[in-house]
């Protein structure tokens, strides 16, 4: 993600393939809050510096993470700040689930009423980073920008 992040030029950040879709800006923020979101939900409290005055727990913390996620999303544009959100949050994720062990992992929790456990958190997370990578690549090839690797297929090394 941060390597396609980087690819895209900074003019096109604003860029969206509708008026109802989301910008690539739009996208990477959205992934970058998504994470603070979820690591927020297993007991990794989301960044004071973005999050300020969240109640203490339970529902009403998360439906004002998505609140701030929204205005988030809807309020950083440049290129510089939107890559150095998205590195802060694999940051994020990268420490926190290296320091969780089987225990932590299988810790269970309930959220909005429903048993789920913080492996299954962190798989929620691959999975939503996925998701939008791959609209990121669609977005990318549908502009004529390169991905950010190389093909690896013969035919279609440039």
């Amino acid at each position: 993600m941060v390597a396609i992040a980087e690819r895209i030029p900074a003019q096109q950040y604003e860029w969206r393939p509708a008026v109802q879709s989301r910008s690539f800006s739009e996208v990477l923020v959205h992934v970058a809050t998504g994470n603070f979101m979820l690591l927020d939900v297993i007991g990794v409290a989301a960044p004071a510096d973005l999050y300020a005055e969240l109640p203490v727990d339970g529902e009403a913390r998360f439906l004002d993470l998505i609140r701030r996620n929204d205005e988030l999303v809807a309020s950083i544009r440049e290129k510089h700040v939107v890559v150095g959100l998205l590195k802060r949050s694999l940051q994020a994720v990268s420490q926190s689930l290296a320091r969780a062990g089987a225990d932590e992992l299988d810790r269970r929790l309930s959220f909005f009423g429903e048993e789920t456990s913080v492996r299954r958190v962190y798989m929620r997370l691959l999975a939503h980073a996925d998701e939008h990578m791959g609209q990121m690549i669609a977005y990318l090839r549908f502009n004529g920008i390169p991905a950010p690797w190389p093909d690896w297929r013969p035919d279609r090394r440039t």
